[in-house]
């Protein structure tokens, strides 16, 4: 008997990216900007430009070459040309058993808050006659996250099993008995790659407030408040997956010879040949949720109890620009080639003895061939996760599961 078993399991741990990114903001719960209480003729002025700038960029490149050669064979036997007694020839069983299991490429980005989301008060009151007072906010968020991956598995598995090929010739007296084992194959090919899963806003739900006030303010007094709002958010998720799966199996049990014997029964019983091939690639997805990024939920503007011929105004201006674009390439090329064969036997020019009889018996030959593609799959919106039991598909792939495999690798 021979018994081969080969597994090769793959994975890029450095492919797996985790990332918490502006956990702690610089942006304060509570701001207050206030001018109050200035004399006449004065000339008050707040200014306040806070930029954020958040550029989160993911890349995972994965090239896997398995090249698999097995030979497994247990037949070459030879009994000829003996004079007397019985002839048997039993040749054992070959068993190959070949395991491809590759992971790589999974980018996971938690950006937390997209944008401010504290409490801001701006106040101008109780200034004098003929004062000029300006307070002048502009908030600018810009969040970037660009995940990119780029997996090409290159698997070549051959694999030829042979348990025949037995030689029972020119023998006299006796029976001939030529019997030949099970040739078994199993060759199973898992490729999986390419995971993007972005959150950004953390699904906090509620942005800040704001209340802007111009109270009270003396005759003649010019009164401006200018708020700016601007938050851009641009999620972009690449996977380009190229699955190349070759697979060439023989499974021979047969091509037994027992010719030109003299004397006695003949027999040839040929075993079964099983071939068993499973392809199973699963290859890009995304998910993105993008929450909170209003930036604010409450919004109080009050111009009020101003002195005469005043010029009082706020101007409030807010931006909220979402860009998620998904894409997705996929290109799998199975080719599985299975030959199995349990016969070309030959019993051929015997002499037995009265009433015997040539026998010869063919086993079973049984060829199983599991081809199973997933992939291209974008979701959006809010606890967008990539489960493939949604598909009711009895295979699952879990990013978070992936993520957990690749990091306890690293």
């Amino acid at each position: 008997m021979t018994n081969y078993k080969t597994r090769i399991t793959t994975a890029i741990a450095t492919g797996s990216v985790l990332l918490h990114a502006l956990a702690g903001m610089t942006f304060a719960s509570t701001q207050s900007f206030t001018i109050t209480g200035n004399g006449s003729n004065s000339d008050s002025s707040i200014n306040v430009d806070h930029d954020t700038d958040v550029d989160v960029n993911q890349n995972n490149d994965a090239d896997f070459d398995n090249d698999i050669d097995v030979d497994s064979s247990t037949g070459g036997n030879s009994a000829s040309d003996n004079t007397g007694g019985d002839v048997k020839v039993e040749t054992g069983d070959s068993n190959v058993d070949v395991t491809i299991k590759n992971k790589a490429n999974a980018n996971y980005a938690n950006v937390d808050p997209c944008c401010q989301n504290g409490n801001t008060t701006v106040e101008v009151s109780g200034n004098g006659t003929d004062s000029d007072n300006d307070v002048d906010l502009d908030y600018d968020t810009d969040v970037d996250v660009d995940q990119d991956n780029d997996a090409d598995f290159d698997n070549d598995v051959d694999v030829d099993s042979e348990t025949g090929d037995n030689d029972a010739d020119d023998n006299t007296g006796g029976d001939v008995e030529v019997k030949t084992g099970d040739s078994k194959v199993n060759v199973m090919i898992k490729n999986q790659a390419n995971s993007n899963s972005a959150t950004v806003g953390g699904g906090s739900g509620d942005g800040g407030s704001l209340s802007a006030k111009i109270l009270g303010n003396g005759s003649d007094s010019d009164n401006d408040i200018d708020l700016d709002f601007d938050s851009d958010v641009d999620v972009d998720q690449d996977n380009d997956a190229d699955f190349d799966n070759d697979v060439d199996v023989d499974s021979d049990t047969g091509d037994n010879d027992a010719e030109d014997n003299t004397g006695g029964d003949v027999s040839i019983e040929t075993g079964d040949s099983n071939v068993d091939v499973t392809l199973d690639n699963m290859a890009n997805f995304n998910a993105a949720d993008v929450e909170a990024c209003g930036c604010l939920s409450d919004l109080e503007a009050k111009i009020a109890g101003n002195g005469t011929d005043s010029d009082n105004e706020i101007d409030y201006e807010s931006d909220a620009d979402l860009d998620v674009d998904q894409d997705n390439d996929a290109d799998v090329d199975n080719d599985v080639d299975a030959d199995s064969d349990t016969g070309d036997n030959d019993a051929d020019d015997n002499t037995g003895w009265a009433g015997s009889d040539p026998s010869i018996t063919t086993g079973e030959s049984d060829v199983n061939v599991d081809a199973s593609n997933t992939g291209n799959m974008n979701l959006y919106g809010p606890d967008a996760d990539v489960d493939l039991s949604d598909l009711h598909l009895d295979l699952s792939f879990d990013l978070g599961d992936l993520v957990d495999w690749l990091l306890s690798h690293n």
